[in-house]
């Protein structure tokens, strides 16, 4: 039953793959190129899909083996014992990711000595923020477009550049942006956005636990014979507007944290105007969208709008001013 259960989702992703495999290819040399974004090679395209196959084995299949195990041997609170297993799971590869899942797709070099070096080690010193290093992420060699994180934790915590937002900003202007980051560390954001994940992962697993076996469930699919396998691709798809849902409240749970880490690293740089500053060029290079219906905005959009994100650095840049003396 595990194995017949793992070949139907190894076909499954297979199907997958092949279907949105034109799509992607659209997206990255017709969609992007027509913008000036991609840099991406059909080398590199080829090596990111061989490489994300692999780790999809790699990785991928001993989780499904687990879960299908689980479902089929462990009785009653197999979704509880599920839910404890993908946990220890997440928090192994958010130690793991920084140093072993990351390298294997990008190259990481850490950042040389300079003027950028010594501003971002002093913001850091400055808010108690320990981390590892600051490295810098070939992301030109896929696309025009920039980002900025932080990634992992404990002794593996790092800031990482994209080489692209290097290009971009200024010194001042990248301070703002890593104070944000920092922000979202001193905040507990990380912890709650795990936090938060877990607690939907819980319910989602109880769910399915309800679902996966059900006979009722099976013939709705025309399916004759109802089977572990075939539950979890069934109730992924009728989980849908649950997960919507629940997308809704995250969404909106992230932008006031957004708004939280850019109020904190205001006050941290003491230069409001200087993240608002990144975030315009931000907004200029990848051609971002200033003002979305606000529906699209409540329904699916994780941050605020850059508009809506410079307007509120503005008025703390002139509360800011209004008492310095």
């Amino acid at each position: 039953e595990t194995v017949r259960g793992i070949s139907y989702m190894v076909i499954l992703y297979v199907v997958e793959a092949i279907i949105s495999f034109p799509f992607s290819l659209y997206s990255i040399f017709v969609i992007e190129e027509k913008y000036g974004f991609n840099k991406t090679t059909v080398r590199t395209l080829i090596s990111d899909i061989l490489k994300g196959t692999i780790l999809a084995v790699v990785v991928g299949i001993p989780i499904l083996t687990v879960i299908l195990i689980l479902f089929s041997r462990g009785g009653e609170y197999a979704w509880l014992y599920l839910f404890f297993f993908i946990v220890g799971i997440n928090l192994v590869l958010a130690f793991l990711a920084p140093v072993l899942i990351l390298p294997f797709f990008f190259k990481l070099t850490p950042l040389e000595d300079g003027e950028l070096r010594e501003a971002i080690l002093d913001l850091a010193n400055k808010a108690d923020f320990a981390m590892k290093d600051i490295y810098v992420i070939d992301g030109s060699k896929r696309s025009s477009h920039s980002n900025a994180f932080f990634t992992g934790f404990g002794s593996s915590k790092r800031i990482c550049l994209f080489d692209t937002l290097i290009e971009q900003q200024t010194t001042e202007e990248l301070v703002g942006v890593i104070g944000h980051e920092i922000g979202h560390y001193k905040k507990g954001h990380i912890w709650l956005g795990m936090l938060l994940g877990f607690m939907e992962l819980l319910l989602m697993l109880f769910l399915l636990s309800i679902f996966i076996s059900s006979a009722d469930l099976a013939n709705a699919f025309y399916v004759s014979e109802p089977s572990v396998y075939f539950g979890l691709v069934a109730f992924g798809i009728l989980a849908a507007p649950v997960q919507m849902i629940l997308g809704i409240l995250g969404n909106y749970i992230s932008r006031q944290n957004e708004y939280a880490a850019d109020r904190y690293g205001a006050k941290l740089t003491e230069r409001p105007e200087s993240l608002a500053n990144a975030l315009k060029k931000l907004a200029k290079d990848n051609l971002s969208n200033l003002t979305p219906p606000w529906i699209q905005v409540f329904v699916s959009y994780s941050h605020p709008t850059v508009l809506m994100r410079v307007r509120a650095l503005n008025q703390i840049a002139t509360k800011q001013s209004s008492v310095t003396p």
